[in-house]
């Protein structure tokens, strides 16, 4: 009996043991996977936007991402209901339709994320991709206030010195940049500098209150994050059509809503369209200093890949500037203290987290349906 039950708990120990080394390696491969999609999305979008020749139109990048996002949470909310299409089309009809004051809650934030990925696509069209990676991480500082604003969520000391290091780190490399301009807005190109600052700084604050905004209907509701992206992603196309309609409209129906597309620039579109679904996945295995690891990491890579993608000079000015910004990031991830005010871990996920526009929904997917796996 003794033998038996020594046997038993030896086994248990062993299979944790296993457990948590499987885990171990789904962290840093988490890691790995956020640093390489944070990374590329920025690389690759300032690459096919600055290569010569004409270009694609954003405006169809941004309504192509949208249509193939819900098209991939219509394709999972199909296996949830166990690919019952009836099943699948009451669901959507009583959500989106029956449900029509929910459903139209959601179309501020669509405007806003809207307007917010075009003006991405500015910003790191005009912009070196290092100092935009450095920039955009305002929107940290952004959702923060916002989040103490809308939602009267609180703040540790740390986190408030972090993001005064983070606004301080923003503006000794914008200080620095326009003084010294990438090699090729010197070049004589058709780059406007304040065009970019402008964009991302106006991307940084419409990513702050969708957020938050976002997140606040998330918690008064309960449809899935799934169902949420659809409605999103409805308004997303109907509104990303009208700004192509309203800013390129003559050219697209000259030269086709397809024109400019490359390889490369279908996979600058795959990564924008399903990076954050993939993000969403593989932050379940990792905690909140890893993903400012990750954000930090990120940064670095972008500067060091501009050095030879794009002639990007980096001097010790931009050093102590990205330095302040990458310690900020990462200070702002670390955990609370059990004296420090307390917020949620979605709060947390969303303002630590590096991605794109759809990240406060996928930190609620994240708290939501993981909680629903360990319930089954």
């Amino acid at each position: 009996m003794g033998a038996g039950t020594h046997n038993q708990a030896s086994g248990e120990n062993t299979a944790s043991r296993g457990q948590s080394e499987v885990n171990k390696k789904l962290k840093y491969i988490s890691l790995a996977v956020l640093v390489v999609q944070n990374a590329s999305l920025i690389l690759s979008i300032r690459y096919v936007r600055t290569l010569p020749g004409e270009h694609f139109f954003a405006t169809s990048a941004v309504v192509m991402a949208e249509i193939l996002k819900v098209s991939t949470c219509l394709v999972l909310i199909l296996i949830q209901k166990r690919f019952s299409v009836k099943d699948t089309a009451l669901l959507l009809l009583d959500a989106i339709v029956f449900q029509y004051k929910d459903t139209l809650k959601l179309a501020i934030p669509s405007l806003i994320y809207t307007l917010q990925n075009n003006l991405q696509y500015i910003a790191i069209s005009n912009l070196p991709a290092a100092t935009f990676q450095v920039t955009y991480q305002l929107k940290i500082l952004t959702t923060a206030l916002f989040s103490v604003l809308m939602l009267r969520k609180s703040l540790s000391r740390i986190q408030w010195i972090s993001l005064l290091l983070l606004f301080t780190g923003v503006g000794i490399v914008q200080v620095q940049q326009d003084q010294k301009k990438e090699a090729s807005v010197l070049d004589g190109s058709d780059q406007n500098y304040v065009a970019g600052l402008i964009a991302v700084v106006i991307s940084c604050l419409s990513s702050g209150f969708a957020g938050v905004y976002f997140e606040k209907i998330l918690k008064g509701s309960s449809a899935s994050v799934w169902v949420r992206n659809v409605q999103l992603g409805i308004f997303g196309t109907l509104l990303g059509l009208l700004g192509l309609w309203w800013n390129d409209g003559a050219a697209v129906a000259e030269r086709g809503f397809l024109f400019g597309y490359t390889d490369l620039v279908w996979c600058v579109i795959f990564n924008q369209a399903f990076g954050g679904l993939l993000v969403a996945v593989v932050v379940k295995y990792a905690d909140n200093i890893l993903k400012g690891f990750a954000t930090s990491f990120s940064i670095i890579i972008s500067t060091v890949l501009s050095i030879y993608l794009f002639g990007f000079h980096v001097d010790l000015v931009f050093t102590v500037g990205a330095g302040l910004v990458i310690g900020a990031v990462y200070m702002y991830s670390l955990p609370k203290t059990a004296s420090g005010p307390l917020s949620s871990p979605s709060s947390l996920a969303s303002l630590a987290s590096p991605r794109t526009n759809r990240d406060p929904a996928m930190e609620a997917f994240l708290e939501k349906y993981g909680d629903k796996e360990k319930g089954s």
